[in-house]
């Protein structure tokens, strides 16, 4: 499209976080937002305990429908950090959603980057248990 905008499209049986950490490692993308949708087979998420600073995940494994899918991409120890979020719908419509810990395509996903000049770098906060945006 141009050097700041990306259309990109993940295939079945990929996984979305480890395409998009290998493109912006690829394309040297530091600071981007990330939008997203498509279909999935198997995702893990999870929800952050901010009193005992953990995550407790789930995984479920059906064919689902992507209907949200953002997030964006900053640095963390010089290293490529992804923060992402989803939202999938089972058969029945019942939506889930969470922190993305992982996501399998069971058909396609179809994501638009856009991505912005510099880097933000994170770092992790101890009274939080997050690695959060460092300015």
């Amino acid at each position: 499209m141009d050097k700041n905008h990306y259309a990109i499209r993940i295939d079945k049986n990929e996984e979305v976080l480890a395409v998009i950490k290998s493109i912006c490692e690829k394309e040297n993308i530091s600071c981007a937002s990330v939008v997203g949708l498509g279909a999935a087979k198997k995702v893990q998420i999870g929800l952050f305990d901010t009193n005992e600073k953990k995550y407790n995940s789930i995984e479920l494994e059906e064919p689902m429908e992507i209907t949200s899918l953002v997030g964006n991409v900053s640095k963390k120890g010089g290293e490529i950090y992804l923060h992402f979020h989803i939202n999938v719908c089972d058969k029945s419509m019942s939506v889930k959603g969470g922190h993305l810990n992982s996501c399998v395509i069971g058909a396609t996903c179809e994501l638009f980057v856009t991505v912005f000049d510099g880097s933000i770098n994170r770092r992790f906060d101890e009274n939080i248990g997050l690695n959060l945006f460092e300015f």
